[in-house]
């Protein structure tokens, strides 16, 4: 991991390439690396006070995820669990925690949110414990794939390769992704899922390779190409609409490639982007993206080419626009420098955080319980839609399904 923390956790330059990315912002990020990007980005954060007192927010630097990554396959759940009971016994013991019981502090965990919640009864679980304690359970928790089922943990973008310094650079790069040529409908970047019956990936793969020349697809699983930036920008610029199915869970960092690429991305799960991103994408799904159910696809109702052909050249020309509009939300600037006009995905996360914490501050001060105002496995319903009550979504999120794929 070495060298992906080189740049202030970018990773190294990409090699020059003007016929894929400019010439500057671009690094072979791994996506793990969330927590020193945003550690960075912090400290240049314009309203930092080292008086807790009058803080509106406390960030902890701690790296959860780099922490418990290094432990995931070891059979020794006391390991896993080690650093994360300390960190929030310290936390609970400093004197700034007791004025709001730590519901005023937030960390980033670079994962997705289930290799933090390991089932107690199970010790050789996957993952570790880190929010289902007691203490992380009052604090908010930004990972990169959020649980429907919990209220202390909010989705942000997976880092991208484009790392820009200037605003310049963002509008050069959207304009640039305007003047594409896409002379391929759909394409799919991925693996097949052989052991997994839930899986629609082998049905997708099977109607792509059935298209011949309409779709694309850059196998991951042999040849590791998809590991490889170039090998997945040329698949996505190329695109029409880039598939996103689900992959060990819900979402997959795919999704904000395609969408730095101007690709339209096609969802067939709500977890994988609706319910997920709140700060980041628009609450009218339909603006940006393709929903085709995957019960649809497994059972050979749903023809993806067919779908897609039908949607008019104006509908496309909009969505592709949308999704182009939303590149600079989807972005990490690199944390050396400091954007101007654009608000990127670390001013709109720090911004939903600073407004959750108000919320729970305001609920607090009226004497109310927080939160009281949903269950916390209708969280999902809540923070995404805004209301609660019966919905289309409810067969997706049930917990006779539990979490997907894991």
């Amino acid at each position: 991991m070495c060298e992906c923390a080189l740049n202030l956790g970018l990773g190294a330059p990409l090699p020059t390439d003007d016929k894929l990315y400019s010439r500057t912002g671009w690094f072979n990020t791994n996506q793990f690396l969330l927590e020193v990007i945003f550690h960075n980005r912090m400290k240049q954060y314009r309203c930092l006070t080292k008086d807790p007192s009058v803080a509106s927010a406390i960030y902890v630097p701690y790296y959860a995820g780099l922490d418990v990554g290094r432990y995931l396959w070891d059979p020794d759940g006391f390991m896993r669990d080690y650093d994360a009971v300390n960190i929030v016994k310290w936390l609970a013991s400093r004197p700034e925690w007791k004025r709001m019981w730590g519901r005023d502090h937030f960390l980033v965990a670079g994962r997705i949110n289930w290799d933090f919640r390991r089932n107690p009864q199970n010790e050789s679980d996957w993952g570790n414990e880190l929010l289902n304690l007691n203490e992380a359970r009052n604090m908010t928790t930004l990972v990169l794939e959020s649980s429907p089922w919990n209220y202390n943990d909010f989705a942000i973008p997976y880092p991208t390769y484009f790392h820009p310094s200037r605003d310049s650079e963002v509008f050069q790069w959207q304009n640039r992704m305007r003047r594409l040529r896409r002379r391929v409908l759909f394409s799919f970047a991925g693996a097949r899922r052989p052991g997994r019956h839930e899986s629609i990936r082998n049905e997708l793969i099977d109607q792509c390779l059935a298209t011949r020349k309409r779709c694309r697809f850059l196998e991951c699983d042999k040849t590791r190409k998809c590991h490889k930036p170039a090998y997945v920008l040329k698949l996505f610029q190329s695109s029409i609409f880039c598939l996103q199915p689900s992959g060990d869970s819900y979402t997959r960092r795919s999704i904000f490639d395609s969408i730095v690429a101007g690709c339209i991305p096609v969802f067939f799960h709500p977890g994988s982007a609706y319910v997920q991103y709140i700060w980041h994408f628009p609450k009218d799904f339909s603006k940006y993206s393709v929903f085709i159910p995957e019960s649809d696809v497994k059972s050979g109702k749903a023809n993806i080419e067919r779908i897609l052909q039908r949607i008019s050249r104006e509908r496309r020309a909009s969505m592709r626009e949308e999704v182009i509009s939303m590149i600079p939300s989807v972005i990490y600037a690199d944390p050396s420098s400091r954007l101007r006009q654009i608000e990127d995905a670390f001013d709109l996360a720090v911004k939903g955080v600073l407004d959750r914490i108000e919320t729970v501050r305001t609920q607090m001060n009226e004497g109310k319980i927080v939160n009281y105002e949903f269950d916390e496995e209708e969280s999902w319903k809540y923070f995404s839609r805004g209301k609660l009550g019966p919905h289309e979504w409810d067969a997706y999120f049930s917990r006779k399904i539990g979490k997907r794929a894991l």
